[in-house]
């Protein structure tokens, strides 16, 4: 897409994109990071990469075994 353009319109895509970015309210991580470890933590119990995935559920278990003749 940009060898389409020329260095003019990607500068003005770049100015755009910029002034949008200055007014993305920013929040400091310290206050934040709670709020995240709440959320994972909270998650976790559902999570299937935590707790595993019923052998029932599986939808990639083998069907069968591969049989050589």
């Amino acid at each position: 897409m940009a060898r389409d353009m020329s260095d003019k319109e990607i500068l003005k895509m770049e100015l755009e994109q910029l002034k949008l970015e200055v007014n993305t309210p920013r929040i400091a991580v310290s206050t934040t990071a709670p709020e995240i470890i709440a959320f994972v933590e909270g998650k976790s119990a559902e999570d299937p990469l935590i707790r595993g995935v019923p052998e029932d559920k599986n939808p990639f278990k083998e069907k069968g075994g591969c049989i050589i003749t």
